[in-house]
């Protein structure tokens, strides 16, 4: 069983930065694909990022430039570094996981079989 914890969310000032991170546990490593997405009320759930066993990220096209997907193996952590937050970032943040793959599929949120309970983040000045 896969177990996922997000931290790191909180409130911040169009501009600022925050970074996240996604514990992983349940697994003897994050040597499959994982992902960040966003949910704000009313709307489907966005892929932000993600990162394959090699390190390649993939970025939804609103975030480019500005978000930073990484992952530690030596603390089965993934992070998402946040810099230049704007307004319309404001969601809760969800890390994903696909245990199947070592290559990632894609952003959407089918390919995704694991996930975290969510760490919301407020910009608003």
């Amino acid at each position: 069983q896969l177990t996922l914890v997000e931290s790191g969310g909180g409130s911040v000032q169009p501009g600022g930065s925050l970074r996240l991170s996604c514990a992983v546990s349940g697994s003897p490593g994050i040597n499959f694909c994982m992902a960040w997405f966003r949910q704000v009320p009313g709307k489907e759930r966005e892929g932000v990022a993600n990162i394959n066993i090699w390190n390649s990220s993939v970025y939804a096209e609103s975030v480019k430039g500005r978000f930073s997907i990484s992952r530690d193996k030596d603390k089965n952590t993934l992070y998402l570094q946040m810099n230049y937050l704007k307004l319309e970032d404001t969601a809760v943040y969800y890390c994903a996981a696909d245990r199947r793959m070592r290559l990632c599929q894609g952003l959407g949120a089918r390919w995704y079989d694991n996930w975290g309970q969510g760490t919301p983040v407020t910009v608003s000045t």
